[in-house]
């Protein structure tokens, strides 16, 4: 079986559900969290985006390293950054992907803090830590939405707000 294309599908997938969500990202809410603990909302809603480069960044390196100073996170104050940081990191992800080989998927790849390994995959799963990064993030995303009465678009199916996904 050839792993690339289903990882390509799915990453599209999820990249067109995840748009629907941000799109409807509302003005005004940036600091908005359901709970102290709680991530605020712009920055979660940026992290969603950014995880759509992690393919393309995760595919041409082998480790983050936190502590480096190499990552900083993106600071966004509104949706239209949003969707644009969004769109530019799923196009560089999905033509990366689209030019590689099934056995670029074997090589390795891990996060760090220093000499302390945070996590360490294949690209393979790093792939799939990422996609499943998406979802975790959407949902997270989804319930600060209904909580502020925003509809909620399908995902997987319908929602309770749209019959149609």
């Amino acid at each position: 079986m050839d792993t690339l294309p289903n990882l390509k599908t799915e990453l599209q997938q999820e990249y067109e559900t995840t748009r629907k969500f941000l799109e409807l990202y509302p003005e005004g809410k940036n600091d908005y969290a359901p709970h102290e603990k709680s991530m605020k909302m712009m920055p979660l809603a940026t992290h969603l985006a950014e995880i759509f480069g992690w393919p393309h960044f995760m595919m041409t390196t082998e480790n983050l390293d936190f502590a480096s100073g190499e990552y900083e996170p993106t600071i966004l104050t509104d949706r239209d950054g949003l969707l644009q940081m969004f769109e530019d990191g799923y196009a560089k992800s999905i033509e990366k992907l689209s030019n590689m080989d099934e056995e670029d998927l074997n090589g390795r790849w891990s996060m760090s803090m220093g000499e302390q390994i945070l996590a360490r995959f294949s690209k393979y799963e790093a792939l799939r830590h990422a996609l499943n990064q998406i979802t975790h993030h959407r949902a997270q995303l989804g319930v600060y939405y209904r909580l502020l009465e925003i509809p909620l678009p399908g995902s997987y199916g319908p929602s309770a707000d749209n019959e149609n996904f």
